[in-house]
Order: C-alpha cells, then sequence, then structure tokens
C-alpha cells in the first residue's frame, strides 16, 4: 500500500464535498476517481496533492502522515487539464525545471530530461516552444516534467478533457502503456466511464461525497453496487416497479445492459417479449435501438452493424420486433 486515505473529509460553506473518505491505493497501480462534477473526486486528489487541506482525516503516504505538510514537501507530482507549460521556456527547459529548483546540477538534470523526453516519445522536440506543439504534444511535455521528478504517485486531473476525442482515446493506450513502464502509483480523476473502464486498474466511483463502488472495472460495469453506479456507468436498462415484475417475475430493480439484449434473435433458454422500435442511431460500427414494451418499460438494445446501412436500420423505426435476452444477464442491482 502507498496512499491511505482514513475518515477524509472537507466543506465548502455549508457544502460537504467529501465526506468520511477511506481509501487504500496499492504500489504501482493505475486508479481512477471517476463521477460527475461535485461528487468529490477532484477535491480528494487535491488533498492528495495538499492543494486542499482536509477538515478531518488522514492521509499517509509510505507509511507517513502527510496531511498537514505543504505540496512541495510530498512525494508527489500533478498533472493538470491545461498543462501549466512555462510558454517562454522551450520543451527541454519546460521538463528540466523541477529539478533546477532541487539544485540538481545542469548536465545531470539535462540527462535525466532526456531521459523523460524518450519515455513520452518525444525526442527531437527538445528546443521547440510550447506554442509550436500540438495539444497531445503538449500533454507529453507536462507528463514528462512531471515524470522527471521521480515522484512516488502521480496525480492526473481530468489531464485529457481538453482534446479531441480520436487524440483522447490515443492518448489513453499511450498513458497506461508509459504507467506499466515506468511502475509509478497513477491516481486519475475523470468524468469520463469510457475513460476509466479503458485505462484502470481500479476504478472508485464517487457521489455526493462518498465512494459509492470500488472494484476493477469490469465489476463495476457488470455487477454495479447500487442504482447510481448501474446508471452513470455505462448505459443502463433498469427494470422495476409492477411492470418490471410482471416481465421478469420477481421483484426488485434488475440490470440488464444494451448489448446484452437481441432484436429479433432466439436466445436458448432466455427472456423473450415483443416491443415496437420508437427510436434507432446508427453508430457506424453498431446501432442502439430504443424499444418500448407494454407496462410503460422501454429497453436500449445495442447490436453490432455485420451488414447493415444506415438506411436498413432506420427502416426499423416504428417496426414491431421481438426482444430476447438470457436470464443469466439479469443483475440485481440495491437501492
Amino acid at each position: 500500500m502507498i496512499i491511505s486515505l482514513r475518515g477524509l473529509a472537507k466543506n465548502f460553506g455549508s457544502v460537504r464535498a467529501v465526506d468520511g473518505v477511506d481509501l487504500d491505493i496499492y504500489q504501482g497501480e493505475f486508479l481512477t476517481l471517476l463521477g460527475p462534477s461535485g461528487s468529490g473526486k477532484t477535491t480528494v486528489l487535491r488533498m492528495i496533492a495538499g492543494f486542499e487541506a482536509p477538515d478531518s482525516g488522514s492521509i499517509h503516504l509510505n507509511g507517513a502522515e502527510i496531511t498537514h505538510l505543504p505540496a512541495y514537501e510530498r512525494d508527489v507530482n500533478t498533472v493538470f487539464q491545461d498543462y501549466a507549460l512555462f510558454p517562454h521556456m522551450d520543451v527541454i527547459s519546460n521538463i528540466e525545471y523541477g529539478l533546477r529548483v532541487k539544485g540538481i546540477g545542469k548536465v545531470e538534470r539535462r540527462e535525466q530530461a532526456m531521459v523523460a523526453l524518450q519515455q513520452v516519445r518525444l525526442e527531437g522536440y527538445e528546443n521547440r516552444k510550447p506554442n509550436q506543439l500540438s495539444g497531445g504534444q503538449r500533454q507529453r511535455v507536462a507528463l514528462a516534467r512531471a515524470l522527471v521528478n521521480r515522484p512516488a504517485v502521480l496525480l492526473l486531473d481530468e489531464p485529457l478533457g481538453a482534446l479531441d476525442l480520436k487524440l483522447r482515446e490515443q492518448m489513453q493506450i499511450e498513458l497506461k502503456e508509459l504507467q506499466r513502464q515506468v511502475g509509478i502509483t497513477f491516481i486519475f480523476v475523470t468524468h469520463d466511464q469510457e475513460e476509466a473502464l479503458t485505462m484502470s486498474d481500479r476504478v472508485a466511483v464517487f457521489d455526493r461525497g462518498k465512494i459509492q463502488q470500488l472494484d476493477k472495472p469490469a465489476a463495476i460495469y457488470e455487477r454495479p453496487s447500487n442504482e447510481f453506479v448501474a446508471g452513470f456507468v455505462g448505459i443502463s436498462n433498469l427494470i422495476s416497479g409492477a411492470a418490471g415484475e410482471k416481465l421478469l417475475g420477481k421483484p426488485g430493480t434488475w440490470l440488464v445492459r444494451p448489448e446484452k439484449i437481441e432484436i429479433d434473435a432466439h436466445v436458448p433458454g432466455g427472456r423473450s417479449t415483443t416491443g415496437v422500435i420508437r427510436e434507432v442511431e446508427y453508430l457506424g460500427p453498431a446501432t442502439r435501438f430504443l424499444v418500448d414494451l407494454e407496462g410503460g418499460i422501454s429497453l436500449m438494445a445495442l447490436r453490432q452493424n455485420t451488414s447493415e446501412s444506415s438506411d436498413k436500420v432506420a427502416s426499423m423505426r416504428n417496426s414491431t420486433v421481438k426482444v430476447s435476452w438470457s436470464i443469466d444477464s439479469e443483475f440485481h442491482v440495491k437501492n
């Protein structure tokens, strides 16, 4: 264990931003703090960094309490969404800055900065200014500047939020590869569920200042701990109430993910009913259907487009179809 949080709490006026968080973070893992705006995830990160002081609770790093240490005395570094590069400095000077502040000699800090530059695949860019780089390249420089200090923990505050979709997806892969390469613990904050599921060893889902679920990405998605997690992580069909009990033959709230539902296809031993397609969304590789069933139940279904064109799937709107799914794909969700 490299970081331990116990009873961590923070108020902003009458708002309880973080409400008694307990969390253990392990050496070398990629942990993501996921949640909507105002859920407390960023405040937790800022308290670990030393930018916010907790009202109560404790923070331990490598067994030593750092709750009240100033940020510059903590063995952590932070990468921000806006990169925070010095515009008047070239790339290599930006990367060297932290080493220079520590009093590292010129030759040694240049050697370490060049290694960091190679780690983020920017060899040959050392003499460029930040305004001569793309957004993805500036993000890599910010990563190199943080990594060159060899922190015990790297904190990343929505670092990919300013990038366009294609570049963000590319950087997700590169960031995870980089984390494996350097072996440093990464604590990553995002509100993007797909980003969290793609990159993380574990995900802590936040809501209203509390951790609602802490688990591996597959468990978060397949076995959400409550209705909030089920609704926030991915697209969910939550079936409940009298109509749900009539359909499923059992009370409670049940989750069936859209990709588990088949349209006009037989599922051996599965559950089957009919409905009317109200809406069709052609997504390129897949199509999403919104199907209305009896009793006011609506289900989202996702089907891969192996041969369908956009015209073909659009013509299915308002048609009556059979929807089926395996009973094993129904997961009971706590309120």
